[in-house]
């Protein structure tokens, strides 16, 4: 099956997730973040790519290219999940949920429960 523009192979996740952690980063210094990089001018040729898919976006500072996310971390991160729970959970957003908290609940503060409550009883609100 053949991607869309608005799909991502692996090592172009990887890169976006790279900008994304690094803010405004040169290619050099997305380069430096690989785990078994390619070479230099591959990933300058990659991060072109994700411009023209329109992930990234790039702005020139003196003879220097700084990367940026197209969009703010917030879609970034919504797409994202977006994909886990189609990829995963056959679209089933509670199940990933469910799924979320089986394996995680030792791990969440009381803050944090807290706020998924307030998140849950929000959209009860917002579906009547």
């Amino acid at each position: 099956m053949k991607k869309t523009p608005l799909e991502l192979g692996r090592r172009e996740r990887q890169l976006v997730e790279t900008v994304a952690k690094l803010g405004e980063p040169t290619a050099a210094e997305v380069l430096k973040y690989l785990e078994e990089p390619p070479s230099y001018s591959t990933v300058r040729k990659m991060l072109g790519i994700l411009v023209d898919k329109k992930w990234l976006k790039v702005r020139q500072d003196g003879r220097r290219y700084l990367y940026r996310l197209a969009s703010n971390q917030s879609t970034y991160r919504k797409n994202a999940i977006s994909r886990v729970v189609q990829t995963f959970f056959a679209g089933s957003y509670s199940e990933a949920l469910a799924s979320l908290l089986d394996t995680s609940t030792d791990k969440l503060t009381p803050d944090e429960l807290d706020r998924l409550n307030q998140l849950i009883e929000k959209a009860k609100g917002e579906k009547k």
